[in-house]
């Protein structure tokens, strides 16, 4: 059945329990309310502002989204994109979409004026959604912007060159609209991150959606007490659909905006949250400033928190090992995937499978997995190959781009650019990324081997190894290292470190500075490539 039905069902069965809980200690208690909504406010703890609605209010408001676009024209298959924060209005909005039969189209909160402008001509928008965070960067481009296509503001003070999203929905029905929507019908367009190049549009089904929800749900046994605590932003596929487990479940979820240690644990505390989805470099904050003496477990209330997991990115075993020391009692479960699967879980470790710490896991709920190399035949295990699944949340293709959907989508399997490894249990291994392997006179060199390694240095916070030009072995590693806030180092003491590695995985070039990643935690690689690799080499020959 489609997404869309759990809503209409929690509606109906818990109409006045909790949905939903935004919580923003950035924001000041003096913010216009405009929902019919709860605030509140209690000095001297840490969240200034908060915001609730429950599963009935969640459905009238996307009831109203739906019929509002319906009213403006939008029919089955036309596209609607987002462009806002994590707020209380985001799921309302992205489900009044689906509601109305038109394809929901999530934006990357950090494009550019350019990348808005591509995106929207590369997925044939035909709305546009933003929150005053945008205004600027949709000005920019607003005439090309708005040919043929309407920007709608959700905010205050809306801007000349868009219409009021909160007028455009005032007296519209809170009914569900009359449209029949399928599991075979087109419901979400995702972008790439873009981390291997620029963005490409992933077209999904509802059929991806529904699955995605039921399977985060079986996964983490999520139940109707549970409290998920969402931190990234919802336009990746990670955030929202990790949340459609509590969905599914008819649980509440708190959206927290910011990701200081200290906000994470008094949000975790205040809200009485038992599942939290963290990304490395949150987890790895936390534990940091544990390790500092800023953050005392004793100082929040975390019995109940039962569940970390992890995704977006490999997880160093060490980090977890750090993690149960200071939190014993805690499941933790690590998931993989990517957009083109419908987001995290195709492969997923499973909570009772702690002892294979480093894994990504087992073929996820519904899922099929296996390993190729070159020439396309399954490899032995133990091999490193190209790792492909397959099951009910593959894409449908890369919208308006056959070619590199013909590169990725073979017999109903999805090749996912990413090199990995079985082992004797059946347990699969990430082992990098299939363009980010460094050839390295004549051996392959898998960054992500090197990466886990050296982040077991006590100084160092996070490291990324990528591959510089070399005329004799083509490329060298090269070590980009992040050290630990109140630590020093040296390049010796790396080095020394590094001796652990055999000879040819030791990194030739060790380089301190800050690590760059996306907003889902993902190394930008391409980035580092840029500021460290070739093009740098030329620009220093030519200066010399």
């Amino acid at each position: 059945m489609p997404v869309t039905e759990y809503l209409e069902r929690n509606a109906k069965l818990y109409p006045d329990e909790v949905a939903l809980v935004e919580l923003n200690p950035e924001e000041k208690d003096n913010r216009r309310i405009t929902w019919k909504e709860q605030e509140l406010v209690e000095p001297g703890r840490f969240q200034p502002y908060r915001r609730e609605i429950t599963w009935g209010v969640f459905n009238e408001k996307a009831n109203r989204v739906a019929n509002m676009l319906i009213g403006r024209g939008i029919r089955k298959g036309d596209k609607v994109a987002v462009l806002m924060y994590n707020c209380l209005e985001w799921l309302p909005i992205y489900f009044g979409i689906l509601k109305s039969g038109a394809i929901a189209v999530p934006f990357n909160f950090r494009y550019d004026a350019e990348e808005i402008l591509y995106c929207v001509e590369l997925a044939e928008v035909d709305i546009m959604l933003f929150g005053p965070e945008f205004i600027g960067r949709i000005e920019v481009n607003a005439e090309r912007l708005g040919r043929g296509r309407l920007l709608i503001f959700v905010g205050d003070n809306c801007p000349s060159f868009a219409e009021s999203y909160r007028e455009l929905v005032a007296d519209c029905s809170s009914k569900a609209p009359d449209v029949t929507i399928t599991e075979e019908d087109f419901g979400a367009i995702y972008f790439s991150s873009g981390t291997t190049g620029f963005p490409k549009a992933i077209l999904h089904k509802h059929q991806s959606l529904t699955q995605a929800a039921e399977m985060e749900q079986k996964h983490h046994d999520t139940g109707r007490e549970d409290t998920f605590l969402c931190i990234p932003p919802l336009y990746h596929t990670g955030a929202k659909f990790h949340w459609m487990g509590s969905l599914v479940a008819g649980s509440r979820a708190v959206l927290l905006k910011g990701a200081r240690p200290e906000t994470i644990l008094s949000a975790v505390s205040q809200e009485h949250c038992t599942i939290v989805w963290l990304l490395v470099p949150w987890a790895q904050d936390i534990l940091d400033a544990m390790d500092r003496g800023d953050l005392k477990k004793e100082d929040y209330q975390l019995e109940q928190w039962r569940l970390m997991h992890i995704g977006a990115q490999p997880v160093p075993p060490s980090l977890i090992k750090r993690w149960k020391e200071y939190f014993p009692a805690h499941d933790y479960d690590t998931n993989y995937g990517l957009s083109e699967s419908t987001g995290p879980g195709c492969v997923h470790l499973g909570m009772e499978n702690i002892h294979k710490v480093g894994a990504i896991g087992v073929p996820g709920y519904r899922w099929q997995c296996k390993i190729v190399g070159e020439d396309g035949k399954d490899v032995v295990k133990g091999d490193v190959g190209e790792l492909c699944v397959k099951g009910p949340g593959v894409m449908t293709c890369y919208f308006n781009n056959p070619e590199a959907t013909a590169e990725v989508l073979k017999d109903g399997w999805l090749y996912t650019g990413d090199m990995a490894m079985q082992d004797e249990d059946g347990f699969y291994f990430l082992v990098d990324r299939k363009k980010d392997v460094i050839v390295s006179g004549g051996e392959n060199i898998y960054p992500v081997q090197i990466e886990d390694f050296l982040r077991r240095f006590e100084k160092i916070k996070d490291v990324a190894v990528i591959g510089l030009p070399d005329r004799r072995l083509g490329e060298k590693t090269a070590a980009i290292v992040e050290i630990k806030e109140g630590f020093s180092c040296t390049v010796e003491e790396v080095e020394e470190f590094a001796l652990g590695l055999p000879r040819y995985k030791r990194p030739k070039e060790i380089i301190f500075a800050e690590i760059p990643r996306n907003a889902t935690g993902k190394i930008e690689k391409p980035k580092l490539r840029k500021i460290y690799g070739a093009d740098n080499l030329v620009a220093k020959e030519n200066q010399s």
